[in-house]
């Protein structure tokens, strides 16, 4: 159970600005955030014993985020007030028939004298030019501005996802900048990508249920895109009210992890949109609905924009992927078939759902799946056999007069285990998180390598033009000869006819020699940095 959704709202203004004081003055860093060691200090003048503060600890930073803000905050110091007038700590306290209106604030003894004495510390020191107080950002969103320099150690990292944001900013992100990775593979990181939640991709051919999947598990009648939903992508994901906010808009916003969009173009940002609305589920997992894959002359026509790159740019992003067929179109189209070859190196995020299975009877459902999986080994070529799910998943009761009852039965317990699977996506999303980033860095690393090696062909002087077209040409053998020299995995190589079609719009001269330190940093923290992370922090879900 999650704390009460606005702990700021339910206390007087009077008591708020007392908390934001007392917030000030416990954030020791003036990062907007409350660490533990801060927690440790300042709730310490409660004199709750331990185990009481680690209760309240728990509850107040519901999210798991290794930090309490300004609202945890708030919620944290009603949990003491209540612990002091003889309230068991529990999950559901703040939920509960207590008046928090009235809630007296909580007695910290001693903080009156230490307000004090930085109240006097603050007027002795010179202000501001203008008068006013300057507003420090927090360390992560210093990380991420082209400015900073700011070295974090480890004892300030408050999560597994806190560590990695700064091993980015620290020792991959130099690498990418110099090898203009983000220019071939993927933009740079932003603090919206690590702090986004988990996503879950629905691909399929038109009218196959994935709008309808979505709001059934919503349980939501709301507009989630238009009907039939063939013509955009859309996000779903948590607000504070229903409402759709243009994709133009979405892209550029700071705290949304969609800034990469940009690169496809106005074209696809008019096709794209979010829809927010205020739901449980959407706390924890955030929905993309994508258009119907087309067939025939229509996926030719019909497309503005690059959608098997899109849905390969999603994927990456996404923690699971659901492809959905229906009974009645089990027919692969050339699209489809393109986007499912996209989500190669992300085999293990697809699942199938073969949806509307009670339009079909039992033995007929037999022949479908049967087929189903011929249609799929014929794309996916790997020698794993996909999840398939079968079942109906819109808010209608099972067709028993098709299925019978054994197809209801079994429709139940795979739509039971669906759900398990949509549950766990929280609880894998860390290790998820933890796994990309080490995929990203060894593509980086890679990328290095490659570019490195075509600056160190060219001529240094006569024939540069000729020399570069030639190494163009002959890209899959210049990865050969990269891959021997620094004993590389081949699997990890970039695909040869898309590099070659990016590498045409580059002069090989002004590429970057081998920066042996720059690769030695990005081994140590795959061999050290990561492993010690993850000794220190543990997943916030386990």
């Amino acid at each position: 159970m999650e704390i009460a959704s606005s702990p700021i709202s339910s206390c007087s203004k009077e008591h708020q600005k007392i908390y934001q004081e007392w917030f000030s003055y416990a954030d020791s860093d003036g990062d907007g955030r409350i660490t533990g060691n801060d927690a440790i200090k300042f709730f310490a003048m409660s004199n709750l014993p331990r185990q009481d503060l680690k209760q309240v600890w728990a509850v107040a930073d519901s999210k798991r985020q290794g930090y309490l803000g300004f609202g945890e905050f708030v919620a944290a110091m009603q949990l003491v007030s209540l612990a002091q007038a003889g309230h068991g700590i529990t999950h559901d306290l703040l939920n509960s028939n207590v008046d928090l209106e009235n809630l007296k604030l909580p007695v910290m003894e001693g903080l009156d004298g230490l307000l004090a004495k930085k109240k006097r510390s603050q007027k002795t020191s010179e202000p501001d030019v203008n008068g006013g107080s300057i507003v420090e950002q927090s360390p992560s969103a210093q990380w991420f501005s082209s400015k900073s320099s700011t070295k974090v150690s480890l004892s300030s990292v408050t999560s597994i996802i806190d560590g990695l944001k700064r091993l980015y900013i620290k020792k991959l992100k130099p690498l990418e900048a110099t090898y203009r990775f983000n220019d071939f593979v993927s933009p740079a990181l932003t603090n919206s990508d690590f702090d986004a939640k988990p996503m879950v991709m629905l691909l399929g051919q038109y009218s196959t249920g994935k709008t309808t999947f979505i709001k059934h598990l919503l349980r939501s009648r709301a507009h989630i895109g238009p009907e039939p939903t063939t013509d955009r992508f859309v996000v779903v994901m948590s607000g504070p009210d229903e409402r759709s906010i243009p994709g133009n808009t979405v892209a550029v916003q700071a705290d949304m992890p969609f800034s990469g969009l940009t690169t496809f173009g106005t074209a696809f940002l008019s096709k794209f949109e979010c829809s927010q609305m205020p739901h449980p589920l959407l706390e924890h997992i955030t929905f993309v609905d994508t258009p119907g894959v087309l067939s025939g002359e229509k996926q030719r026509t019909q497309r503005a924009y690059d959608f098997t790159g899109v849905t390969s740019w999603f994927a990456a992003k996404c923690d699971l992927i659901l492809l959905l067929f229906d009974p009645h179109k089990l027919d692969v189209s050339d699209e489809f078939k393109r986007v499912i070859s996209s989500l190669r190196g992300h085999d293990d995020k697809i699942r199938v759902v073969l949806n509307k299975a009670d339009q079909i009877d039992t033995q007929q459902l037999m022949r479908v799946y049967g087929a189903l999986m011929w249609s799929l080994g014929k794309v996916i070529n790997t020698p794993e056999v996909m999840r398939v799910y079968i079942g109906s998943f819109n808010d209608k009761p099972v067709n028993e007069a098709a299925t019978g009852p054994i197809g209801k039965e079994l429709f139940e317990k795979e739509q039971e285990d669906l759900l398990a699977d949509l549950k766990d996506i929280p609880k894998k999303a860390c290790d998820r998180r933890i796994n990309e980033f080490v995929k990203r860095t060894r593509a980086a690393k890679i990328h290095a390598y490659i570019i490195s090696h075509l600056k160190k062909e060219m001529p240094a002087m006569m024939g540069k033009a000729k020399a570069q077209q030639r190494l163009i040409d002959n890209l899959a053998d210049e990865f050969g000869k990269v891959q021997r020299e620094f004993h590389l995995p081949p699997g990890d190589f970039p695909n040869v006819e898309q590099f070659r079609e990016v590498l045409r719009g580059y002069n090989f001269d002004k590429f970057e020699k081998l920066k042996p330190k720059m690769i030695q940093a990005v081994d140590d923290m795959l061999g050290y940095d990561i492993p010690d992370l993850l000794k220190n922090f543990r997943n916030p879900y386990d």
